[in-house]
């Protein structure tokens, strides 16, 4: 399947031209912002893995380094972001969460929830080269109870593949004994059945556990559990339902209300720019009966909002 992201390889794209551009717009007094946000949102990743590496031939400086020196705030979080390799910037991401002072838990079930298999895998990798360190025991030295149990069941990245008919009435039946059905949760039920059956099985599970119930599957979490378990519960829930979905959500909470949050906001417009914002964009629009890019306009300012409006690749008015 074709990504759906916003941002393509560049067709005509030529790495020198780009690395030139680049000096050009950060030379002399002052900085062309616009040149530098136009050209990078409008390369591919591996296209500004090309360009840093050719910009070093040539100009014997670190591209990402010049532009941290000549770029500042949200604005240079948005390019630096943007200059990552994906994987590393998920790895990154989940250091900062893990290292600051407190666990920024937030992080850890956005990536950890909405990652596939394969791609947790990798992460995993990657931390260990980037970081010498096992991301597992980091995770679980840094939280506890049935919410670090629930990171570490999917850490494993041991999903089944497709939809086993023979336990979704099992599964189902499991989950309503495991909540609505008992005085206080069995959360380790719970944990078990959502962090190793397959988002398509998942969805089935979650049908049957509406008729059996009455209820839907996130009202039940709602209810039974509460803090950063019942938070990862329904994030993993809803990205078994609809990633695109969840990440429209996410974004829209990021910035309604007073105040924006504006680290979830670029974390999730960089990481998701080349994999699925045109989904995310048309869920965002079912969801909220807006546009992500007329939110993004009225919530952000200067260099900031080009950036983050070129990266949603226009508006659905």
């Amino acid at each position: 399947m074709a990504p759906k992201g916003t941002v393509k390889p560049y067709p005509q794209f030529n790495a020198t031209e780009d690395a030139n551009a680049l000096r050009a717009a950060m030379k002399g007094l002052g900085t062309d912002e616009d040149a530098i946000l136009t050209l990078l949102t409008a390369r591919a990743n591996d296209q500004r893995q090309k360009i840093a590496a050719q910009y070093k031939s040539l100009f014997g400086k670190d591209l990402v380094d010049d532009l941290k020196s000549e770029l500042g705030g949200k604005f240079e979080r948005v390019i630096i972001g943007l200059m990552v390799p994906p994987v590393l910037y998920d790895v990154q991401e989940l250091r900062h969460a893990l290292k600051g002072a407190g666990t920024d838990e937030k992080v850890l079930i956005e990536i950890l929830a909405s990652r596939t298999s394969s791609q947790i895998k990798e992460v995993i990798a990657a931390y260990k080269q980037e970081y010498d360190a096992d991301l597992e025991e980091a995770v679980a030295g840094d939280t506890g109870g049935h919410f670090q149990r629930m990171l570490v069941v999917l850490l494993q990245a041991s999903r089944q593949k497709g939809v086993d008919e023979s336990c979704i009435q099992q599964d189902a039946q499991d989950l309503f004994a495991a909540g609505e059905q008992k005085w206080g949760t069995d959360e380790e039920k719970f944990i078990t059945i959502l962090g190793n059956r397959s988002a398509e099985h998942l969805r089935r599970v979650f049908d049957e556990y509406m008729k059996i119930s009455g209820y839907e599957i996130e009202e039940s979490i709602e209810k039974e559990t509460s803090g950063s378990t019942k938070d990862l519960f329904l994030a993993v829930v809803k990205c078994a339902r609809s990633v695109p979905a969840y990440f429209a959500e996410s974004l829209y909470n990021a910035m309604k209300g007073g105040g924006t949050d504006d680290n979830t906001l670029i974390r999730i417009m960089v990481s998701r720019s080349e994999v699925d914002m045109l989904d995310i964009r048309d869920n965002f629009r079912r969801l909220f009966a807006t546009s992500l890019y007329s939110m993004i306009k009225g919530d952000t300012s200067g260099d900031y909002r080009k950036a983050l409006l070129l990266l949603s690749g226009g508006d659905d008015a």
